[in-house]
């Protein structure tokens, strides 16, 4: 059976802090713009690598600095979503897009089921394994938040998108409801409450790492123009640490 990738190519998930000893769990879904060599450019031009459609800009490294604030594990993934979508359900037509946004991707219009395996099997199952496997060692012992981290596009399909950050979730509001507070009240910072997207049944590291587990989660969103220099991580790391550790500390009996 022949494998995905070369070598000498990077793992497909990137564990830091592994021991952190803070209650955050943080992940980062699309960390990556990196195609693997067997896969090409999904016959796109590198230049449309670079862009929102093959990863989350400026969330690795944000995730990273908030990690090394909170003492906090991290685990990151380290493909482009358009090889596959770690964010995604199996059955999920974005799992594996054949488009984003207005981009065609070619190198994914005519998969073989085989090919559509490999990608689940090297990529997104060794992933979300090693989320399952650290939350399993970890719950019995000490208090767990999972947050899931991500970046957003300020122009989508021509609509521009006022939020510099949203907080996301579904029934279980228990972190969300006070990072919005104390975010809201914060000068000059626009917050979107399940905005510009929200959560449902297309997403998959929320639902089964969080839900239902039942323990406390969040998925932020941080718009990807102020998080693109060195600056910006730094002060929005800082930010997210600071409410985060006020959210916590506000659910606490």
């Amino acid at each position: 059976m022949s494998n995905l990738f070369a070598v000498d190519e990077p793992h497909p998930v990137t564990v830091e802090r592994e021991h952190g000893e803070s209650p955050f769990f943080l992940t980062c879904d699309h960390a990556s713009n990196q195609i693997p060599e067997s896969l090409g450019t999904l016959g796109l031009d590198r230049a449309e690598l670079q862009r929102h459609i093959a990863w989350d800009i400026g969330a690795a490294a944000v995730s990273r600095q908030l990690a090394e604030q909170l003492d906090a594990t991290l685990v990151l993934q380290n493909y482009s979503r358009l090889v596959i979508d770690c964010n995604r359900p199996l059955d999920s037509d974005q799992l594996i897009p054949h488009q984003s946004e207005r981009t065609p991707i070619p190198g994914n219009q005519t998969l073989t089921p085989h090919e559509r395996e490999q990608r689940h099997r090297e990529i997104f199952l060794p992933y979300h394994e090693a989320i399952t496997s650290l939350l399993d060692r970890r719950t019995t012992h000490q208090p767990t938040v999972f947050v899931a981290l991500h970046s957003f596009t300020p122009v989508y399909l021509d609509e521009e998108r006022p939020w510099h950050i949203g907080i996301l979730f579904n029934d279980d509001r228990r972190i969300a409801t006070p990072m919005l507070n104390l975010l809201r009240g914060e000068e000059r910072l626009c917050v979107g409450e399940n905005e510009p997207y929200r959560l449902d049944h297309n997403d998959y590291g929320i639902p089964v790492h969080g839900e239902e587990r039942g323990i406390l989660h969040v998925l932020i969103e941080i718009r990807q123009d102020l998080i693109a220099s060195e600056r910006g991580q730094n002060e929005w790391a800082s930010r997210l640490a600071r409410n985060l550790r006020k959210s916590f500390a506000a659910v606490q009996p």
